[in-house]
């Protein structure tokens, strides 16, 4: 069995817990506008790879993934698109290395593809884009109802995630959708963090070589003060419907 890879990270830190070795799988359904890797978008393209390869260059760094409370982190891409590639991969890093995983997906996936590699995840990354269906749409290719079906079938089978969310002012800083994302949250089991991630534009000189069109160019990474809001309002949804659950 072979994936397609786009490329690999041996010393990643912002991927979950600890320095994990991140790999990045080629293909996604999704055409996000401030994606920072649009090259990974064409399931055609990449480098393919056996599992017995990946953990050939995983080999040499466990001591240091294992000593930091780290582990393999597979990402996009988006890594779903070869769940059963990346099941055995998780399966077989565990078994020989005994480190954790971890999988940052949009959550764009059906979950009757998905449940072997969900069986050897230990973290799901869940990138939550925006709740409404139609800015949803506009912003990514897609509506999110899949999305917000995968996230409460993770949820329901007490699955660890963390929340991702990439905060572009004016974009995806509404406060109503902040509130709702929160409040959606909120219903979830299992979500251990949330994260607030400033859009960043260090991606866009691969948009310029593939020709493509990046039409983000009149929106700013966020302030300080604009990260601390978004954080803010989702913990107030989030608060709202854990309130109602005590009540």
């Amino acid at each position: 069995m072979k994936g397609r890879i786009h490329s690999l990270e041996t010393f990643g830190t912002v991927d979950g817990p600890g320095i994990r070795f991140v790999l990045f799988m080629q293909g996604c359904a999704l055409q996000c506008r401030y994606c920072h890797n649009p090259d990974s978008w064409d399931t055609t393209a990449g480098t393919q790879m056996s599992v017995e390869e990946v953990l050939a260059e995983i080999e040499p760094y466990v001591h240091y993934y294992r000593a930091s409370g780290g582990g393999l982190t597979v990402t996009g891409g988006e890594p779903t698109l070869q769940a059963p590639f990346v099941a055995k991969l998780f399966e077989e890093c565990k078994r020989r290395f005994g480190l954790t995983t971890a999988l940052d997906s949009s959550g764009f996936c059906d979950p009757s593809h998905a449940g072997a590699l969900i069986d050897a995840t230990d973290l799901v990354l869940l990138d939550l884009k925006v709740m409404n269906r139609e800015a949803h749409t506009a912003l990514t290719s897609q509506p999110n109802d899949r999305i917000l079906k995968f996230a409460q079938w993770l949820s329901d089978r007490g699955q660890r995630m963390w929340i991702r969310h990439v905060l572009i002012p004016g974009l995806t800083d509404d406060a109503e959708d902040l509130l709702e994302m929160g409040r959606f949250i909120g219903s979830l089991n299992g979500v251990e963090k949330i994260e607030v991630l400033p859009y960043h534009r260090m991606g866009v000189y691969k948009w310029q070589q593939m020709g493509k069109e990046y039409t983000l160019d009149g929106f700013t990474e966020p302030t300080d003060k604009e990260v601390t809001r978004a954080y803010q309002l989702i913990e107030q949804g989030r608060t709202q419907v854990t309130a109602n659950i005590v009540v």
